[in-house]
């Protein structure tokens, strides 16, 4: 109360109820000071200096004690003020004084304990960002809508991305907040913008940053590599402190539940959507802001929109990231398909990632190792063969007709004696693989001459033909079979050979 203001309207008017009405006082108030200003001397005449009066008020105006209230604790004052220092908590310090006959209520409690240290006043300060330099993102709880599919209700949440300058904001409804809906969420918002902000704020939720940290926070693999794409800063907040990102906090999340959520009948998403989308653009856009004491759209189309990063040529291509361990057969496991890598990494965990259009697999520190087609359907099988041990590779690669080429490459023999084989009924692949190997111990000549020689023969088989090699007479000639001599009748009659037999007939 300004005194001197006080005693001038007591000085232009003797009616108490009139200077009580004109200052907002009560009655009796100016009364006990009207007393007091009489008895200074200072209704009529000059009045001295407001601190000269305020001195002079404080020495000599003696105004009645409000009434004073024991506390029901002040008995125990000294054991509650112990117990405090000591760190026990207010509900703590209640059961020890109810164990000692207090009968007061814990309330009481509380109140004594926030007199002895009342809580200090933190100062806060608002920080303001230039256009285009930040957007803050954040989910919040909507209630319940309809699915447009099964027409049933669900719980849903309200994305909100709020530019800090202008405080212009886009908001969709989604069913949950996984990374897929993280990413697709920021791109949609960028578009509704039609530019980038430098950095964005976010909370630490799990679709943006997998470890919440003061000093090291750990962004998501896909999120990071979103942000890169489009060109903006993960800004993550400290860890408990929901002010740092408080324009979407308060002006955003609170906002569109206040307003837009507020007293709406359940609806389907997609039409909450679109009212929404009408909403930012009308309402919200066009309000006086509080704190900006203007429109967000109008402060966004004139000056924010033009300070934007500008959209990259084609949106982000969302990627899966996962870790997976490469297995006995060079193989890693991802939505239910296989993609080969190196077999020297066997038993190592790599990180996978896979977009609409490939998979690409890396190991822990990020050195890309394989590239594959994305699989278009579960159990496809992508193999490099440059994955594979070599000593495994020609048996996987080999078919009927590569072994028939490889034949013709050595020599007629060599291919008349495959295709016998391959003719057989059982499958003699895996045989006529064994025979082309050894072209590499002993090399095509004499792997055609062996077969040459085996043809001869008219013995074809496996066995025979490396037996030639190994003792080397693919190079000798051959023996033509022995001539059995001509039949001739017997020179001597029956009865010479066999009469002594019969009594000499």
């Amino acid at each position: 109360m300004d005194i001197r203001e006080l005693i001038r309207h007591m000085q232009s008017t003797p009616s108490d109820r009139a200077v009580a009405r004109a200052l907002g006082l009560h009655r009796a108030t100016v009364q006990r000071y009207r007393r007091w200003a009489r008895a200074q001397g200072l209704l009529e005449g000059a009045l001295p200096a407001l601190e000269e009066m305020q001195g002079l008020l404080a020495a000599t105006c003696t105004a009645p004690a409000p009434p004073q209230t024991v506390s029901t604790l002040e008995p125990y004052r000294a054991l509650v003020v112990q117990l405090y220092e000591e760190g026990v908590e207010s509900t703590a310090i209640w059961q020890r004084l109810k164990e000692r006959g207090y009968a007061g209520s814990l309330s009481s409690v509380y109140r004594f304990v926030h007199h002895l240290a009342p809580p200090a006043l933190r100062a806060t300060v608002r920080v303001e960002r230039m256009p285009g330099e930040e957007a803050q993102v954040d989910f919040g709880y909507a209630g319940r809508m309809r699915d447009p599919v099964s027409g049933a209700l669900r719980r849903t949440w309200a994305f909100v991305m709020t530019l800090s300058w202008s405080r212009h904001q886009y908001v969709e409804f989604v069913f949950d907040q996984r990374v897929a809906t993280w990413i697709t969420l920021h791109r949609r918002g960028f578009a509704f913008f039609g530019g980038v902000p430098r950095q964005v704020v976010l909370d630490n939720l799990k679709a943006g940053i997998t470890q919440a940290s003061w000093e090291e926070p750990q962004a998501q693999a896909t999120y990071r590599e979103c942000a890169e794409h489009y060109g903006f800063l993960i800004a993550p907040c400290r860890p408990r402190t929901p002010e740092h990102k408080g324009k979407v906090e308060q002006g955003g999340v609170h906002y569109v539940k206040r307003n837009f959520l507020g007293g709406r009948e359940p609806t389907t998403l997609s039409q909450a959507n679109a009212d929404v989308r009408v909403w930012c653009q009308t309402t919200a856009g066009g309000r006086v802001h509080g704190t900006t004491k203007e429109p967000p759209l109008v402060r966004f189309e004139r000056t924010e929109r033009a300070r934007l990063r500008p959209l990259p040529a084609v949106p982000y291509d969302m990627a899966a990231w996962k870790e997976a361990r490469l297995h006995r057969d060079c193989h890693v496991v991802f939505d239910g398909s296989f993609y080969s890598a190196p077999f020297r990494l066997i038993g190592q965990r790599l990180r996978v990632r896979a977009s609409s259009q490939d998979v690409r697999l890396y190991t822990t520190d990020y050195a890309l190792v394989a590239t594959h087609p994305r699989a278009q359907h579960p159990g496809e099988r992508h193999t490099h063969p440059d994955h594979l041990p070599p000593e495994k590779l020609p048996g996987l690669l080999r078919t009927r007709t590569a072994c028939q080429d490889e034949a013709a490459a050595v020599g007629p023999a060599t291919a008349q004696v495959v295709a016998g084989l391959l003719a057989d009924q059982v499958d003699r692949l895996p045989t006529v693989g064994r025979l082309l190997r050894l072209r590499e111990t002993y090399g095509p000549a004499r792997l055609e001459a062996a077969c040459l020689r085996a043809q001869r023969f008219d013995d074809q088989h496996y066995t025979t033909i490396k037996r030639i090699l190994v003792e080397g007479l693919e190079q000798e000639p051959a023996v033509p079979p022995a001539v059995p001599p001509v039949a001739r009748t017997f020179a001597r009659s029956a009865a010479d050979l066999l009469g002594h037999l019969f009594g000499g007939l």
